[in-house]
């Protein structure tokens, strides 16, 4: 069995401003900085063996660290664990979205959710596969860990993925399942004000929008 932290990367100025980020590579603002902190303090609870990252810059900073509060070594980096790519739509805000294109317009270059978890939870199980019995942080993106969810407890949850949550999966059998949605792990309360990935991301928003109707 293998055991995978997912964590969300803390803000940055595009999250603020509701920007659609995907694989643009934003840095992390003052504030995220603060939220990768008090992630890292909450997985000091736990022992890790490794930890690994998305390469695009919020997410390898906020790894970085929570490395440093775990006291582990600096983060492997994985192209697999990217954002999604939101082709055209990235860096445009929810009127500037709705303008260019409208419900139902399909945005040049858009990754589908379905591509995204494929290849995030191919990596998982390779993962699961080099490192059996480990437990291991994974430092991504909203669309990634939504992605997953979608994956592999379809439905279940609608709660918010904000910056710095951390959602607990187990790898056993060949197969990958949700441990806890939002772990506060071992019960330490998670900080409040991080922003929802939903609400962050506006194209997100339309998607969970109409699933949740169906």
């Amino acid at each position: 069995m293998t055991a995978f932290a997912l964590v969300r990367h803390g803000e940055t100025d595009w999250n603020r401003e509701r920007r659609i980020q995907g694989s643009t590579d934003i840095p992390l603002n003052g504030t995220g900085r603060a939220q990768a902190a008090a992630t890292g303090e909450l997985l000091r609870g736990r022992q890790w063996s490794r930890i690994i990252a998305s390469p695009l810059g919020r997410a390898a900073e906020t790894a970085a660290i929570i490395a440093g509060s775990v006291g582990m070594p600096a983060p492997e980096l994985d192209a697999a664990f990217v954002e999604r790519n939101y082709g055209d739509a990235e860096g445009l805000t929810g009127a500037e979205l709705d303008a260019r294109y409208p419900e139902g317009v399909e945005v040049p270059g858009r990754e589908s959710r379905e591509a995204v978890a494929e290849r995030v939870v191919a990596a998982l199980h390779r993962l699961a596969a080099e490192h059996p019995g480990e437990s291991i942080v994974v430092v991504a993106h909203g669309g990634v860990i939504r992605s997953v969810l979608e994956s592999v407890a379809p439905g279940r949850h609608r709660e918010p993925i904000t910056n710095g949550s951390v959602h607990s999966f187990l790898h056993a059998d060949g197969g990958l399942s949700l441990s806890r949605f939002d772990d506060p792990i071992d019960e330490q309360s998670i900080f409040a004000l991080a922003e929802d990935f939903e609400e962050q991301n506006p194209l997100a928003r339309r998607e969970e929008g109409r699933e949740a109707g169906r």
